[in-house]
């Protein structure tokens, strides 16, 4: 269900302290109940149990790709170093 909207189809503004730079008193946080050592190594085993693994195929498809924008990126940097060493030659001939 779609939610109603304003008549002026804005949200509604915050309200603003009186007084230009009052400081807003914050409620104090309660403190975090600390876990133990074998409800944290159950939490652990919970949260790896949600980890979706990449299949092997996946994972070889996925590094050839990233083996390839290597040798992509090697050629392009190699090309633009090649062509700028020739350009800077070309300019420091000139004044010779």
């Amino acid at each position: 269900m779609a939610k109603a909207k304003n008549p002026s189809g804005r949200r509604p503004q915050t309200v603003q302290p009186a007084i230009a730079g009052a400081a807003v008193a914050a409620e104090p946080a309660a403190p975090k109940k600390r876990t133990s050592i074998p409800q944290f190594a159950s939490q652990v085993r919970a949260e790896g149990r949600k980890i979706v693994w990449p299949s092997r195929k996946e994972t070889w498809i996925t590094s050839v790709m990233v083996f390839i924008m290597v040798l992509i990126a090697a050629v392009f940097f190699f090309v633009v170093d090649t062509g700028l060493a020739f350009l800077s030659r070309f300019i420091l001939a000139i004044g010779q």
